[in-house]
């Protein structure tokens, strides 16, 4: 590994340090709560920056997802195509994430951490300068990908516990 990926590396380990922090302990209750009629719950947050991670990386990688190789999908049981991330989720399809147990949420983020960890052990430096994204202009590098995936997911483990403080706070 070099430094570049080894910073890679040290952000997706505080993302997984987070979803557990955030996720451990709460009730399937908490984990559903919506503060407000079209706010995202902590679960389908979760869920989806855990998808997100999942299918860029996957793609970058050339590899099959985590959800779909090793059967989350399955063990999830949701009313979604496997291949569904939450991209434009209306609030009905937030809804109908439900309330997955937050072993299962942490499970499937560390299966996903632990293959985005592998991946980034095999990426060298130059790499990260290479298009993997023709479609914008300029071209999005592997280093711009990556960077967007830590971005998304730093974004949304904060959303989740700003709720978790909103639910667990004395006057919650």
């Amino acid at each position: 590994m070099n430094a570049s990926t080894e910073l890679l590396v040290d952000a997706f380990d505080r993302i997984r340090e987070e979803v557990e922090v955030t996720v451990t302990g709460l009730t399937p209750d908490e984990i559903g709560t919506r503060v407000g009629p079209e706010a995202n719950p902590i679960g389908w947050l979760v869920w989806h920056l855990t998808r997100v991670q999942d299918d860029h990386i996957a793609e970058l990688a050339g590899r099959d997802q985590v959800w779909t190789k090793d059967r989350w999908y399955d063990r999830f049981a949701l009313p979604f195509p496997p291949e569904a991330t939450g991209f434009g989720h209306s609030t009905e399809e937030v809804e109908a994430l439900g309330t997955p147990k937050a072993d299962l949420l942490v499970g499937y983020h560390q299966s996903v951490h632990e293959q985005t960890v592998r991946y980034l052990g095999k990426v060298n430096v130059g790499d990260l300068a290479e298009p993997v994204d023709e479609r914008w202009n300029p071209p999005v590098t592997l280093g711009v990908r990556l960077i967007s995936v830590v971005a998304e997911d730093l974004q949304h483990i904060g959303q989740a516990a700003y709720v978790r403080g909103l639910l667990r706070s004395p006057t919650g």
